[in-house]
C-alpha cells in the first residue's frame, strides 16, 4: 500500500522546485505519519522541514489519497495554509523502499515539477544517475530531468 511506503522521513535529493533550488532554504525533508484522526480512509500528516538562516522551519498539511489511484494525493495546508492545496503523485518508486520520484502539479503559487526523494540524505551519484535515466522513460517525468538540481 502506498501509504505504508511513504511513512517516515524522506530527504529531497534532487529537484526543480524553486523553493529548494534558490539555496536560501536547505536540508529539506518530507516527514509523513498517519494522521491520528484518520477515520475510514488513511490520511497522511505531512511535515516539510528545512533550514533557513540557521533555524529549522516547517510547513504542515495533510495528504488525502485518491480513491481511484493510490499513487495520487491531494495536499491541504494546515492552519493559515488551509486555503492552499496541491496535487502530487508517486510516479516511480524503488521496490526496496529507498527512493521515489514525485511529480507535483502547478498551483497558483508553484510551478509543476519533480522531486527525487531518498531515505538517505546523500545517495550515491550512481543511484541518482540511474533514477534520472529511469525518469526519461516516463512521459510525465522526462521533460523535467534536465532541470533537476542535486541538493
Amino acid at each position: 500500500m502506498m501509504i505504508q511506503f511513504l511513512l517516515g522521513t524522506w530527504f529531497i535529493c534532487s529537484t526543480n522546485f524553486p523553493m529548494w533550488t534558490k539555496g536560501d532554504k536547505t536540508a529539506p525533508t518530507f516527514n509523513y505519519s498517519l494522521h491520528s484522526e484518520a477515520m475510514e480512509k488513511p490520511v497522511l500528516f505531512d511535515e516539510v522541514k528545512y533550514v533557513k538562516k540557521g533555524k529549522e522551519k516547517s510547513i504542515r498539511g495533510y495528504d488525502y489519497q485518491d480513491e481511484k489511484d493510490p499513487s495520487k494525493f491531494t495536499w491541504r495546508g494546515k492552519g493559515l495554509l488551509r486555503i492552499a492545496k496541491s496535487k502530487w503523485q508517486v510516479v516511480l518508486q524503488d521496490p526496496q523502499g529507498q527512493w521515489a520520484v514525485i511529480h507535483f502539479s502547478k498551483t497558483l503559487f508553484t510551478p509543476e515539477g519533480v522531486d527525487i526523494i531518498c531515505r538517505s540524505p546523500k545517495p550515491s551519484p550512481e543511484l541518482l544517475s540511474g533514477i534520472k535515466k529511469a525518469m526519461t522513460a516516463d512521459d510525465k517525468l522526462k521533460t523535467h530531468v534536465a532541470e533537476l538540481k542535486d541538493l
